[in-house]
């Protein structure tokens, strides 16, 4: 169920005010110019609760610059956008109480202990303190670190760092997890481990919001949208985009759209 507070749109009406479906996220519209540059080009999509929507484009396509305004970390120049029911606009806050992030840098603290990053950002997600450490237990087994929870995160294989940094952007069970290319630089075997967590995040109904370079991850997503040049230029599932552009896999859907680009 949404978390509402007495501030927040209800969703039908706002979405329907906006031109759009529902979904755990909405955007109509959505623009972002820096002076004479348009970053983000009015852009439309929704997305499913409990679905992996990919968000592809080749670097300064706009996808980053995206994502932060859905994460409340950038305000838009116009259009709309609802996320977890909060309007990313005025009710900012509100978009990051309910959302998780994981970027390729990972965002743990390396001199703090495995245990010790939990039991940090289960308290900055506002987790009350006596479900922390049941829930830190219970983690820490479900990912096999239980004898390494004392170890450093400085410590750990890159692998671990990926997992751990998954965990820790769920810890809270947010409605949306946000993910930017965060499998960067880890080998094939972490990469389709790290995959496995993804799915068993969205068979519990958090939706998934991805980007990543590896076109093979493209086919892991329900849905995949693809930006040029600051809109986006295709959105379906894989299977359809590879019919509607007669390619045999994602890499050659990506490769027909990027060559489109005129941004350098």
């Amino acid at each position: 169920m949404m978390n509402r507070d007495d501030n927040s749109y209800s969703s039908k009406s706002s979405l329907r005010d906006f031109g759009i479906n529902s979904g755990v996220i909405a955007v109509n519209d959505l623009t972002k110019c820096f002076g004479d540059f348009t970053a983000v080009d009015h852009i439309n999509f929704s997305v499913s609760k409990g679905e992996i929507f990919g968000f592809l484009g080749a670097n300064g396509a706009g996808k980053t610059t995206a994502m932060r305004m859905l994460c409340g970390l950038s305000k838009p120049t116009s259009g709309h956008g609802l996320v977890a029911g909060y309007d990313i606009t005025r009710q900012s806050e509100q978009v990051k109480k309910n959302i998780g992030y994981m970027s390729q840098k990972f965002s743990l603290y390396e001199d703090l202990k495995i245990w010790e990053n939990m039991y940090l950002f289960a308290g900055i997600y506002g987790i009350e303190e006596k479900q922390i450490h049941p829930k830190i237990d219970e983690t820490l087994i479900k990912l096999g670190l239980t004898k390494e929870r004392n170890t450093l995160v400085k410590e750990l294989p890159l692998g671990w760092k990926q997992k751990l940094a998954f965990s820790v952007a769920i810890f809270h069970e947010p409605q949306i997890v946000f993910l930017d290319e965060p499998t960067g630089g880890v080998d094939p075997i972490a990469r389709r481990r790290f995959w496995e967590l993804i799915y068993e995040a969205a068979e519990r109904g958090i939706t998934v919001f991805v980007t990543t370079h590896y076109m093979d991850e493209a086919e892991y997503c329900n849905r995949v949208s693809i930006m040029v040049d600051g809109r986006i230029d295709a959105l379906d599932t894989p299977k359809n985009l590879r019919t509607q552009f007669h390619a045999e896999n994602m890499d050659e859907v990506f490769r027909q759209l990027a060559r489109k680009a005129t941004r350098e």
